[in-house]
């Protein structure tokens, strides 16, 4: 009888061990990120107000464009997982020591470069751009461990560092504005949390060490970082200079409208974010670049077709989740910043897929992109002139890419 009550019990704990291991437990975990991120821009919005999110929003695109060292290091240390099984420690160890040294490198330079943040963002004072300078350091840390942890497809590893990401941003910094609604209470809130997913990733990784003799030079591994970081520095300009635009060219209260209607976009980009991360080392593996990024581009273009439809059929349910009555004037712009986002996360995608294979090409039409916007963007004063003008170079660069992506493909196929 024990026998028979046990093996049940036994079932149900392996099956449970089973699905948190899991891709589409990854999948969960970092929707629930994402969440938890747009909560805090939500809450930030409400409680900061236009003026002063338009400050915080503008930090935030800072941040993500200075992640591109992380996200670089992720993507090098996952391709390199990928492409030589049976040596995961020595490669673990050697991008970890890579990524130390970035981290320090990124935090120097952005603490150096705090003034001119401060003079660009037009901040209340220089602490938030020196707190932004904090954020660097781990936020470059995460990317290594997460990288690792990718390539060997750890997907529950990975999952608890996208948690401690996501839901530790939301708590602290809500805390840090209830306490004081202003730009420096905001960043302090960031910083802190932000610690958060490199501990994790420590702690995950904490017990792994490589044989004796077995750890590689860092200098390759750095090459790499920096190559794939130009084209990703490339995409994040792009999908966040609109904000540097209009902070420089509106006047702060349409800025802060302009970063409400972002709120949405950025949701928009980052709800498929697990579908890249999941793809990735599919799409570095020759034999099934084609097929995996087919796939992801489907899911990717569904899930953007449901939330553009949901905010123009729903806009005034979206306005709740955008910062409430202080945002009303660009309500009937809600579907074109849908749009925008959708745009955005299929360029994502065939940038991870250009980084997966490690082409160049693509990483100069990105820059092109960021230019024209630079250049129109910057002759823009409305919130719509400004939307209109992105969205139409964005979906211009995703035809190119796309093009370009498919025929590099095709070329690849016909010569194996």
């Amino acid at each position: 009888m024990p026998t028979m009550t046990a093996s049940p019990i036994s079932a149900r704990r392996r099956r449970l061990s089973a699905l948190i291991r899991s891709s589409g437990f990854l999948a969960v975990c970092i929707m629930v990120t994402n969440i938890a991120t747009y909560g805090f821009q939500i809450i930030a919005a409400r409680i900061l107000g236009p003026s002063q999110y338009g400050g915080v929003a503008s930090m935030m695109s800072l941040l993500l464009v200075v992640g591109v060292v992380q996200l670089g290091m992720q993507a090098t240390a996952s391709r390199r997982v990928t492409g030589t099984p049976g040596q995961e420690r020595a490669i673990e160890q050697t991008v970890l020591r890579a990524t130390y040294r970035a981290a320090i490198v990124v935090g120097v330079v952005m603490l150096v470069a705090s003034p001119l943040v401060w003079r660009v963002l037009r901040l209340d004072s220089i602490y938030p751009a020196l707190l932004v300078a904090v954020c660097a350091v781990p936020l470059t840390i995460m990317g290594g461990q997460a990288g690792v942890l990718q390539g060997e497809r750890r997907w529950l590893g990975l999952a608890m560092v996208y948690l401690a990401l996501g839901i530790p941003r939301l708590v602290v910094t809500t805390a840090a504005m209830w306490i004081r609604p202003t730009e420096g209470a905001a960043m302090a809130g960031v910083a802190l949390a932000q610690f958060a997913p490199a501990i994790v990733g420590w702690w995950v990784l904490r017990r792994r060490t490589p044989p004796v003799g077995a750890v590689g030079p860092v200098k390759p591994v750095v090459v790499e970082m920096l190559q794939g970081s130009i084209a990703l520095l490339g995409f994040f300009a792009l999908s966040n200079v609109d904000i540097l635009i209009a902070r420089n060219v509106l006047s702060d209260h349409v800025s802060g409208l302009y970063a409400g209607g972002l709120i949405l976009t950025k949701a928009v980009l980052f709800l498929p974010q697990f579908v890249v991360i999941i793809a990735f080392p599919s799409m570095s593996a020759e034999s099934s670049r084609r097929s995996a990024l087919l796939r992801s581009l489907a899911l990717v273009g569904g899930l953007g077709a449901c939330a553009i439809a949901g905010s123009w059929l729903l806009s005034w349910l979206a306005m709740i989740f955008i910062g409430g009555p202080d945002y009303a004037e660009i309500q009937d712009l809600l579907w074109v910043f849908a749009i925008l986002g959708m745009v955005l996360s299929v360029l994502q995608l065939l940038v991870y897929s250009v980084l997966a294979r490690r082409s160049r090409l693509s990483a100069y039409f990105l820059w092109i992109a960021v230019v024209a916007v630079l250049v129109l963007g910057a002759t823009q004063t409305t919130v719509a002139g400004l939307v209109w003008t992105v969205l139409s170079i964005d979906a211009a660069l995703a035809a190119v890419l796309l093009s370009v992506t498919f025929w590099r493909l095709s070329q690849t196929s016909q010569r194996s």
